[in-house]
């Protein structure tokens, strides 16, 4: 299994001008194989590969005008969109794809693209990393090399290769590394459902009596604080209007956003491992958000919000640590009661005249025998009902306690504040 770990590179005027023509060069490299790609499909019907891009643009001025290896990867890069193509127009032709897809197309002309290292070409020196540069270049500007660090936190020996990534104004350096499978004793028998919300991020509410919810409140807040700012600086602009402060801010947001998925993914990790929970059921419906009607605020702030990234991150963590991850719909869960045992219906097949025994109130659900609990705790264990027949999960340890009282775990300062008051959603 490989890892990828992402790191902002903070360097001189000259070393940065390097990297942007580097992945200028990619980009123009990029773009001349495309045009040869599409040029065989158009004339013949046929798709190349990566390796018959890379054998007729080895004349191409872009290919030389970087390391050969790396601008190799580029034309790779290019055959893998025609590949992947490829593999479309097959499910095209079965029926499984609703539209016929679209020949692989140019990237915008003067813009910027990756550039991939392998590890093999680069060679560690007093804790910099030496990038080669190639003959044409030594030829044409006198440099041969430039140099960049390697976090601390990085085995060298584990590393496979560095991309370099253009993204909004910035250059980052990416490590590609061989990632270690944790071997970690796990009870599958021990469950965790999740709920994902806006306010309430994820609840997350398990078999053994726990319960606590990943604070949506402060994505929130910074969502809104991004869309009036782009709305403040666009205003009176023409559309597609993009500047240096635009980009600033939005590789600040996007960097928050990356923060919060990888952090509140680890809390749930974290509390598995903790408490020898083998399996986590995640409540999810299908392109919810293409279809979501709950107001334009309400539907601004629900889009905006990463989940999916959250959700598929999980889903690889659980992956790595050998969790079983398991996602199912969530209908009507928000609406029956978890206490009163009420039936659960999937989408589509409610029963006429079917009703919840108890009522989501303005502070949280009350069952239908009265007992005040946590709304979104209650669609959480209801989350783990949907499944818990098919994966024969015991839910008696899903107490009203812990529907009542769940922690709430703040992402950007990890404090878990006083347990909720009862009620509160």
């Amino acid at each position: 299994m490989f890892g990828c770990q992402k790191v902002l590179i903070k360097t001189d005027f000259d070393t940065e001008a390097i990297i942007e023509y580097l992945c200028r060069e990619s980009n123009n490299l990029y773009n001349c194989s495309i045009y040869y790609a599409r040029q065989i499909w158009f004339k013949t019907h046929k798709i190349v590969t990566g390796f018959d891009l890379t054998s007729e643009m080895k004349t191409n001025k872009h290919f030389n005008a970087g390391y050969a290896s790396a601008m190799q990867q580029t034309c790779l890069n290019a055959g893998e969109a025609f590949k992947s193509f490829k593999q479309l127009l097959a499910k095209s032709k079965k029926g499984d794809l609703n539209q016929k897809p679209k020949v692989p197309n140019y990237r915008t002309p003067g813009g910027l693209f990756t550039v991939t290292y392998p590890k093999k070409w680069l060679k560690l020196k007093n804790g910099l990393i030496r990038f080669p540069l190639g003959n044409q270049v030594k030829a044409w500007f006198g440099i041969t090399e430039f140099y960049l660090p390697v976090p601390s936190n990085l085995d060298w020996a584990e590393i496979k290769e560095i991309r370099i990534l253009p993204i909004n104004r910035c250059f980052y350096a990416e490590f590609v590394y061989k990632q270690k499978i944790e071997i970690v004793s796990l009870d599958k028998s021990r469950v965790l459902g999740i709920d994902h919300g806006i306010n309430n991020w994820l609840t997350c509410v398990s078999n053994i009596g726990q319960a606590f919810i990943v604070d949506g409140l402060h994505l929130k807040s910074l969502n809104q604080w991004y869309n009036k700012s782009v709305s403040k600086i666009k205003e009176g602009k023409p559309q597609g209007f993009w500047s240096n402060t635009l980009a600033v801010i939005t590789e600040k947001r996007n960097r928050q956003m990356r923060y919060a998925v990888n952090k509140a993914a680890r809390i749930v990790i974290n509390h598995c491992i903790e408490n020898k929970i083998g399996s986590i059921v995640f409540g999810w419906n299908k392109a919810q958000k293409d279809s979501i009607n709950m107001g334009v605020k309400t539907n601004q702030k629900f889009v905006q919000i990463p989940t999916a990234k959250l959700k598929n991150r999980i889903e690889q963590l659980c992956d790595q640590y050998r969790i079983e991850f398991i996602e199912t719909e969530e209908s009507y869960t928000s609406k029956t009661s978890f206490l009163d045992n009420d039936p659960l219906p999937k989408y589509g097949e409610k029963p006429d005249g079917w009703k919840s025994s108890g009522v989501r109130t303005n502070r949280g659900f009350r069952t239908g025998t009265g007992i005040k609990i946590n709304a979104d705790c209650n669609g959480a264990a209801n989350i783990i009902r949907k499944v818990a027949t098919m994966f024969k999960f015991d839910l008696d340890g899903v107490s009203r306690g812990c529907l009542s009282q769940p922690k709430k775990v703040l992402l950007w300062t990890l404090q878990k504040s006083p347990c909720l008051q009862t009620g509160e959603a």
